[in-house]
């Protein structure tokens, strides 16, 4: 065996003096044993067993000697247990009677449930509870509270309709919005309260508080705007008023607390009427497009038709002027034929006769029949026209 005496039986070499290993000693722990067949490794048994009498005489207190093998004394000393207890004293009375304050915190102490005195950032002692108790809140953290959450795919945060609100329009719209706010740093110059005091002691559900106030305002907002600026370039406008109405709510209850900001995250209809809502607000797009196009064609025809109408009032002042002068021209003749009747009515009577057959007559067709020629035999009715071109034709002169 791997452990058995390596210096062999009692009729072999010695080894130390005894049939151990080369320290005179076994590897288990065990003195040497004397020659003979030399000694067998401990049990795996018998070790676990030893230890389990060794951890419950230790868990008793009690002592006692360790059997066979030389064990260690499984006794605990009363000295010890009394420094165990001690420290544990320690640690209690630690805990109780000294406390830190972070950075981003104000130490707050209340003797009796009254304040007491502030206590800034560090290590500080205190009375132990009941006769003093502190709060630390974090007067430089910025807290975030989420409103609304009624539509599809969202987690509500103030209930399942908090979001739902009626436009003044008399739409219905989910508003999900979130509140940014923290401590206020200011002391009220009325009662003087610092803001941390007021926090603390004037209301007794901070973030119930701000949420309550946040719809309250919302729905006010709203209630006060049509859907459409909501919808588009009025969002900014109503986070502001809400803003401003939650500080001035917040400041009358004397809260201690300080709105940074408002952010409108979602404005949309209601899930249940969100396909009628998609086609008015389509419809509204194309009322746009008809009334650009409109616009485009106006901008196009009115253009041309004013250039028409000019062109047609120029050409109607043009016929004016020549009218108006034939008229005058034609006026003036007259008066002058008439000077020249008025001085010999019968000359000028024969005259005015002749220039009447001339301009008459001037653009009429004219046969004219030689009786003496060839033209005796022509009966009138026969129709002439058709008789000129024939002679035309021949060579003879109409």
């Amino acid at each position: 065996m791997p452990w058995s005496n390596q210096g062999g039986g009692g009729g072999g070499k010695k080894s130390g003096g005894n049939g151990g290993g080369p320290w005179g000693q076994g590897p288990w722990g065990q003195g040497g044993g004397g020659g003979g067949g030399g000694n067998q490794p401990p049990d795996l048994d018998e070790i676990l067993r030893r230890g389990q009498d060794r951890v419950k005489r230790v868990m008793r207190g009690g002592g006692g000697g360790g059997g066979s093998g030389g064990g260690i004394d499984g006794g605990v000393p009363k000295s010890f247990i009394f420094l165990i207890s001690l420290l544990l004293l320690a640690g209690v009375a630690f805990y109780g009677f000294f406390y830190r304050v972070n950075p981003d915190e104000q130490g707050i102490v209340l003797r009796f449930g009254q304040f007491h005195r502030w206590e800034g950032p560090g290590l500080h002692a205190r009375w132990p509870y009941p006769i003093e108790e502190v709060r630390l809140p974090k007067v430089t953290q910025q807290r975030t509270i989420e409103v609304g959450a009624g539509g599809a795919g969202r987690t509500s945060t103030g209930g399942p309709d908090s979001g739902l609100m009626l436009t003044g329009d008399g739409s219905i719209v989910d508003v999900r919005f979130v509140v940014f706010w923290r401590i206020s740093p200011e002391t009220d110059a009325a009662s003087g309260q610092t803001g941390v005091e007021q926090f603390l002691f004037n209301i007794a559900q901070p973030e119930t508080t701000v949420r309550e106030v946040a719809e309250s305002a919302m729905r006010e907002v709203v209630g006060q705007s049509a859907l459409q600026p909501l919808l588009t370039a009025g969002r900014q406008k109503a986070q502001e008023e809400v803003q401003k109405l939650m500080q001035s709510i917040l400041d009358f209850y004397k809260a201690g607390i300080k709105i940074d900001q408002v952010q409108l995250r979602e404005v949309d209809p209601p899930a249940q009427v969100i396909a009628a809502f998609r086609d008015v607000a389509a419809a509204g797009q194309d009322r746009e497009r008809f009334i650009k196009e409109a616009q485009t064609y106006a901008d196009q025809i009115v253009p041309r038709a004013k250039g028409d109408a000019d062109r047609i009032l120029a050409g109607a002042e043009g016929y004016r002027d020549q009218t108006v002068a034939e008229a005058t021209g034609q006026a003036a003749r007259f008066l002058k034929v008439y000077d020249e009747y008025k001085k010999a009515p019968d000359v000028t009577r024969g005259r005015l006769f002749l220039e009447m057959q001339e301009r008459v007559l001037s653009g009429a067709d004219k046969i004219i029949l030689d009786q003496k020629g060839g033209g005796s035999g022509v009966v009138p009715y026969l129709p002439l026209d058709q008789l000129r071109k024939s002679n035309t034709t021949e060579g003879g002169q109409p």
